[in-house]
């Protein structure tokens, strides 16, 4: 058995953590990419404590490099029936880790700042996060807003 497919099992077994939303979404997400997941992180406006009642429910699939994030991975995502997070529809992003070193989007920046790391294989997710924190702290990226919307600026 992968670390992936025990990991969703034990999240979906009795005496698991008590969220079943987590635990259904963690299992698609190992159903999906199988050995290639490397994690699965909450963010944007619920994550933020901002939503509204038709914002939908923003996450991180983190695969493997090897994997191509194509329209027919979304299709497949798409083919099974829609998954909630407290009433709000699960909007998936497919997504390789942003290589060390390099000034990463705003959406990893966003995912550093307000991120809910609900599972990852090892440490490498949580290893990035901390990286990008770093570069925010050191003044390498900055969030900005604009009419209500947040975005990220490099340092010239």
């Amino acid at each position: 058995m992968s670390l992936n497919e025990y990991c969703a099992r034990k999240l979906a077994s009795p005496g698991a953590p008590p969220d079943a939303e987590a635990a259904a979404l963690v299992e698609r997400a190992a159903r999906l990419l199988g050995e290639s997941l490397v994690g699965v992180a909450a963010f944007g406006s619920w994550v933020r404590g901002e939503s509204a009642a038709a914002s939908d429910f923003d996450v991180l699939l983190i695969a493997e490099e090897r994997v191509p994030i194509t329209r027919e991975l979304y299709g497949r995502w798409d083919r099974e029936p829609a998954l909630h997070w407290r009433g709000h529809e699960v909007e998936p992003h497919f997504v390789h880790l942003p290589p060390e070193g390099i000034v990463p989007s705003g959406t990893w920046a966003e995912v550093a700042i307000d991120g809910l790391l609900l599972h990852e294989r090892g440490w490498a997710v949580s290893e990035r996060l901390a990286d990008i924190r770093r570069m925010i702290s050191a003044g390498r990226i900055s969030r900005r807003l604009l009419h209500g919307q947040p975005y990220w600026v490099r340092a010239g």
